[in-house]
């Protein structure tokens, strides 16, 4: 697994950018993969392409956008970007516009950087920790933060408010398969970004919650999700994604914070009447 530091040289950190808009924004954190080796100038048209195709999913907490596309030939190996703005640009997203902060990630498969992902989603779903990030004067600042962050945030400050962890589910849930054990997707476009966000964060509420023993998660794309619905007993996604994915015969739960325990709590109980 690789880890959040490894995948973010102080190379491909940039400050204060200015961007005439969302697609002036991707360019930019794509332009920092090319100038780190990462990929291609191709990749960074898909990624703009992915907005174009499913709508501003990527962003995925209020002021951030994860840009990103499927593994191709045009990524060299697994890197990321960071590119914080000059003045926010809007991506088109009903609650999250608009965005301040763009981090780019180019991979060559779908889990080489699972580990990555599930520390960049504590940190920033940490207020303290992601205040720090918004106010860091230099790249190497930020990259410091990025790799002792994680140490010092221990428990998110997203926690607050949520009630006490539920028992462990009833078969007769509103969630139930009847059978074994109970799976829910988190879905992307791609499957291999932001689907692992939210991934990390309903793992979180489940360890919190004890019920790891009871369901597993796993992180895919569109078209995956639509034949792996009947695995599982309920989806969690973006608006854009659910409104893409329509009927697929499970709950699907649609969460606007892909940071957000809380509202990934709230879902949890919503789907097994706890």
């Amino acid at each position: 697994m690789s880890e959040l530091s490894d995948l973010i040289p102080v190379e491909a950190i940039r400050l204060d950018v200015a961007a005439p808009d969302w697609r002036g924004a991707v360019r930019a954190a794509g332009d920092l993969l090319v100038a780190t080796g990462v990929s291609t100038d191709a990749y960074t048209e898909e990624m703009a392409r992915n907005v174009e195709e499913n709508g501003p999913y990527i962003v995925i907490a209020p002021g951030f956008a994860f840009a990103h596309a499927r593994p191709s030939p045009a990524v060299h190996r697994t890197g990321m970007s960071w590119v914080r703005l000059a003045t926010p640009v809007n991506f088109g997203h009903e609650t999250n516009d608009p965005v301040h902060l763009v981090v780019a990630l180019a991979a060559t498969d779908s889990g080489a950087h699972t580990q990555a992902m599930g520390a960049l989603a504590r940190l920033l779903a940490d207020s303290g920790t992601s205040a720090r990030l918004d106010r860091a004067p230099t790249p190497e600042a930020v990259r410091e933060i990025l790799a002792g962050g994680t140490r010092e945030t221990g428990q998110t400050g997203q926690t607050g408010g949520e009630a006490a962890a539920p028992a462990a589910p009833a078969a007769q849930g509103k969630a139930s398969s009847g059978h074994g054990m109970h799976k829910i997707l988190t879905v992307c476009g791609n499957g291999v970004g932001t689907s692992l966000f939210l991934k990390s964060t309903l793992d979180k509420v489940l360890d919190r919650w004890k019920w790891g023993r009871y369901i597993t998660t796993e992180a895919t794309d569109t078209i995956s999700a639509k034949g792996k619905a009947s695995e599982a007993v309920a989806i969690m996604t973006s608006r854009e994604i659910a409104r893409t994915l329509g009927d697929v015969g499970v709950p699907v739960r649609v969460i606007e914070d892909f940071t957000s325990t809380k509202e990934v709590d709230s879902a949890l109980r919503d789907l097994y009447d706890v």
